[in-house]
């Protein structure tokens, strides 16, 4: 087999392959075999005809039928034995089989390109902090009680700790209601912070019987354009509740705790801690992605597109996966490709730079590391270092651990400014 491999550009290359028909010989006998069993001839069962009359009547078609097939699995066998590593499906581009003589044929495919990289060092990236407010302790309590809520029947609302049933009715432009346009016998929570802030200060004071209006304001963008549109409403109070929070029994805080709490105390402790190691894992992922597409952008080029489109469908297969994993009806597989467009480009830049980055820097994933970490498993899981070797090699499981390596790297050689997240929401907003 003489072989040659061209570089087309700097994300494209070709193989040249020429064989002999004496190394195709063994893969031709294989075509026969499998269209043997298919062919019916005059006198002869279905796939009992002999193969030297088949190679007579259909030699010819069946070889050439076949050429391509062979083509295929040659070129794979090419890439191990090269070491190339093509990103998207390979294309065939020209072949020449001569029964009896050769198989010539070229294939092209894209690589991840080689990089010039600059700006990966020494830069400043936000890192926003944010503040465990008591505030939000006592709210996850009381979401966490609601549960347990009991409700009293009242004769007028005193506030937010109400809930009340209305007949609701929208308006028009001059207060005038609009027919078929009402909904009768909502439960409105006043005490969740989602409510219109105007039901809650309007349904103030008011009995049942009562009316009052508001306004609901709906922005939403068109592209890059935001339109906003207000809608008005009239809602007549048909009963008033008071919530009724129920007493901190150690059954109820064991309840509500998984059975890690059994005071009040206690169950705010954990609260603390589960809301301090989340605002910790946000805060640090927000870093890791700003450092990511920092790099990205100080690194502009064009993926080569066949792999964008690899990355675009695998992104595709596994929100549809998700979405049967989690029942969920009425897939929008148009709205998901879509959405996972700029997702797929951005992905296939990083993981082209993420390679330069570690040959550029000499970071790797020796083969100790691999059995390393089989072993830990091995020691959790029961299945034998062995297999979970193997299951790592074959998984690309040494890719997973080349990107923490160089993520590493990266949050090791950069800057964190710390900022507050809250603060930092403000400034956006008033942009």
């Amino acid at each position: 087999m003489e072989i040659k491999v061209n570089q087309v550009s700097d994300s494209k290359q070709e193989v040249e392959v020429n064989l002999t028909y004496e190394e195709i010989t063994s893969d031709i006998e294989e075509a026969y075999s499998e269209e043997r069993k298919n062919i019916e001839i005059d006198g002869f069962r279905k796939g009992k005809a002999p193969m030297a009359m088949i190679k007579k009547l259909y030699g010819e078609a069946i070889e050439y039928k076949a050429s391509e097939k062979i083509a295929t699995k040659k070129f794979w066998d090419v890439v191990d034995q090269e070491n190339l590593k093509p990103i998207s499906t390979p294309q065939l581009t020209d072949i020449d089989f001569v029964p009896g003589s050769k198989l010539f044929f070229k294939i092209q495919y894209e690589i991840k390109p080689k990089l010039e990289l600059k700006n990966y060092k020494d830069l400043v990236i936000e890192k926003p902090l944010f503040k465990l407010k008591e505030e939000d302790i006592d709210k996850e309590v009381d979401y966490l009680l609601k549960p347990h809520f009991t409700f009293e029947t009242y004769d007028v609302v005193e506030g937010k700790t109400f809930r009340i049933t209305v007949n609701l009715q929208k308006l028009d432009e001059n207060g005038v209601a609009v027919i078929g346009q009402g909904s009768e016998n909502m439960l409105i929570d006043l005490s969740d912070e989602k409510v219109n802030q105007q039901i809650v200060e309007n349904a103030n004071g008011k009995k049942v019987s009562d009316k009052f209006v508001f306004t609901f304001v709906d922005e939403h963008y068109h592209g890059e354009e935001l339109h906003r549109e207000e809608y008005r409403y009239e809602a007549e109070i048909t009963k008033i509740e008071k919530i009724v929070y129920p007493e901190l029994t150690e059954e109820i805080l064991k309840k509500i705790s998984g059975n890690k709490a059994a005071t009040l105390d206690e169950f705010k402790d954990m609260l603390r801690k589960n809301f301090t190691e989340y605002y910790t894992k946000q805060s640090e992922e927000i870093y890791t992605n700003s450092l990511l597409n920092e790099i990205v952008k100080n690194n502009e080029f064009t993926p080569p597109p066949g792999y964008v489109s690899s990355v675009h469908k695998r992104l595709i297969e596994m929100e549809k996966e998700n979405a049967k994993r989690y029942k969920m009806p009425n897939v929008d597989e148009k709205a998901i490709a879509e959405y996972y467009k700029p997702r797929a480009e951005w992905n296939a830049k990083w993981q082209i730079i993420l390679e330069n980055l570690a040959e550029t820097e000499s970071i790797k994933v020796e083969e100790s590391e691999l059995e390393e970490l089989a072993n830990k498993e091995a020691e959790k899981t029961g299945i034998s270092a062995q297999k979970l070797l193997k299951y790592y090699k074959d998984s690309n499981r040494g890719d997973v651990l080349l990107e923490d390596k160089v993520i590493d790297f990266l949050k090791a050689n950069n800057k964190i400014k710390e900022v507050d997240a809250e603060e930092k929401t403000k400034e956006k907003k008033g942009k």
